[in-house]
């Protein structure tokens, strides 16, 4: 699917059109510019979410070993109810089924543990079926059904769900890629993942490993949140970031902006582009006889991608939010996976997937430390209140108390603004290391990639 395909519910990101008549405040349009660009780099990260199927393994030779399986005490608390909102089956957007899945195996490998704090996790997942009314319906059932707050979801209809939560006193919990104005700015929104800050990361990676000329290609619409974050990125560096290449996102022939790109005696190409484009991008690519060097994001930039071209691919630098799966931050994840049979067709490896784990995982860790009563508003009492979540290297650790009030207006919930790398081998995505590295100054144009390297 391509990308103009996965923007076309503008509407959705930004709210129902009542919702965003009027532009009266200065506030107000800021707002409908962040639900603009939060849709547009939804477009970007959906390949990275894992929509489609994939031959990807749960385990890799570089993988730490795994967990222990022995199971303790069975829990025997009152259960902890959440629910986990995504799209399973669509007909106009990609589906995640394996978040559905990530979310099941934690649910059974937590339990198999103990339970959290003693009490057993019962996870819903409501299936948005790529239709704003039915993420809305997801929210109100999981709430009027007990629950204590939505957990590790992935929907493209944020903006309308955390209305509901709002009105309920209710946490979004454990977002692996806020899509919507709202899911940045309201305080019940806790986002995990890290997406806008990695293409910084990417520019600062490249620098680093010595390119000299850098040019990036852009898919259309996309420029007005990147370019600026990749040109403060360069300026870190004493740099400027050469010819930013805007990318029709439905060509089926991109000789012309491959030429651009590799031009100005380029070193290294970054591409902020979805993984359907690289497929068709890549044979102009070899055919240009470019010697430049590929950079891409966590899952565009990936086996897929590459496949029939792995030789010119080879050494291509990714840069994502989390750390490769087959890392030792994920060893959880990976035992649960197998042990529960989950569907091997399915790419785990994925920001989605990752960061629907990482988000239990962080729910695990609130709960854990709370006294009295588990419900809905206690829980978001708690995770407000959290000023040193550890996930064992999954994300940096974060602090809810603390918004990024120093960043770009409207992102001031996003906590994690930390970039992982990994690389193209031999046709396969290896990671280059489990390190995350903070981009949150070259976001705004200073410090350096190993500067202030984020905590595990």
């Amino acid at each position: 699917m391509l990308v103009p395909e996965r923007l076309a519910p503008v509407r959705d990101a930004g709210g129902p059109p009542a919702r965003r008549r009027s532009g009266r405040s200065t506030r107000r349009r800021e707002m409908r510019l962040l639900a603009l660009a939060a849709t547009v780099l939804a477009g970007l990260a959906l390949a990275a979410c894992g929509s489609s199927k994939s031959s990807s393994s749960t385990s890799s030779s570089s993988a730490a070993a795994p967990a222990s399986t022995s199971s303790t005490a069975k829990p025997t608390g009152t259960p902890i109810k959440t629910f986990t909102i995504t799209t399973v089956h669509a007909q106009a957007v990609p589906e995640y089924a394996a978040v559905q899945t990530t979310a099941k195996a934690y649910e059974k490998w937590i339990n198999a543990h103990g339970g959290i704090s003693g009490h057993p996790l019962e996870v819903t997942v409501c299936d948005d079926r790529g239709e704003a009314t039915q993420a809305t319906k997801c929210a109100r059932e999981g709430l009027e059904g007990g629950a204590v707050a939505g957990v590790g979801s992935f929907t493209f209809f944020g903006a309308v769900v955390v209305p509901v939560l709002e009105k309920a006193g209710a946490a979004w919990f454990g977002l692996s890629s806020a899509q919507s104005a709202p899911e940045f700015a309201s305080k019940v929104s806790f986002p995990q993942g890290s997406f806008p800050a990695n293409g910084a990361g990417i520019v600062a990676r490249a620098y680093e490993e010595g390119c000299k000329h850098v040019n990036a290609v852009v898919v259309e619409g996309a420029g007005a949140i990147v370019d600026p974050i990749m040109k403060n990125a360069a300026k870190a560096y004493g740099k400027t970031l050469g010819k930013i290449v805007n990318l029709p996102a439905a060509a089926k022939d991109y000789s012309p902006q491959v030429a651009e790109a590799t031009g100005e005696n380029a070193d290294c190409v970054i591409g902020i582009i979805a993984e359907t484009q690289y497929q068709a991008y890549m044979p102009a690519w070899q055919q240009s006889g470019t010697k430049a060097k590929l950079y891409g994001v966590q899952g565009n930039l990936n086996q897929n991608a590459v496949k029939g071209y792995e030789q010119i691919a080879e050494g291509s630098v990714i840069g994502g939010p989390f750390p490769d799966l087959s890392t030792k931050p994920w060893a959880d994840m990976r035992t649960a996976l197998q042990q529960y049979g989950a569907d091997k067709s399915l790419d785990y490896d994925s920001i989605t997937a990752l960061g629907d784990w990482n988000g239990y995982t962080a729910f695990t860790k609130v709960v854990e430390k709370m006294t009295g009563p588990i419900n809905s508003k206690t829980f978001l009492a708690a995770a407000s209140k959290t000023t040193n979540l550890e996930t064992n290297g999954q994300v940096p650790t974060l602090d809810f108390t603390k918004e990024w009030t120093a960043g770009p207006k409207g992102f001031g919930r996003l906590f994690n603004r930390s970039v992982a790398f990994s690389k193209i081998e031999k046709g396969k995505v290896v990671p280059v290391s489990d390190k995350l590295y903070d981009a949150s100054g070259l976001m705004l144009g200073t410090g350096k990639l190993g500067e202030g390297i984020a905590p595990k």
